[in-house]
């Protein structure tokens, strides 16, 4: 895992956001870098390599969004400078699937 994966990873194990996340997961030929089963939840962080990556990211979030997931994505950098901000978004999204 990258630095920002176990950053974030440390907020989102054991349960902490009261959902419990995977890490590494797979859904078809894809692999996830967090999972929230229970609320079709993934959540991927976006390095340097992402930025010529584009049209692979899009066409995998079409993909997830076809099946009825919800994809948020990070930067590595909204998450070391932000991290705060990142889970807020988080919580607000496990928090429209209990309503």
């Amino acid at each position: 895992m990258t630095p920002e994966e176990i950053r974030i990873w440390n907020y989102l194990k054991g349960s902490q956001l009261g959902f419990k996340f995977r890490r590494q997961s797979s859904i078809g030929p894809y692999i996830l870098d967090f999972y929230c089963p229970k609320a079709k939840l993934i959540v991927e962080l976006d390095g340097a390599q992402h930025l010529s990556a584009k049209d692979y990211d899009n066409e995998r979030d079409q993909f997830f969004t076809s099946q009825g997931y919800k994809v948020m994505r990070f930067s590595n950098q909204e998450v070391i400078e932000s991290i705060t901000q990142v889970l807020k978004k988080i919580k607000c999204e496990l928090g429209t699937f209990i309503k």
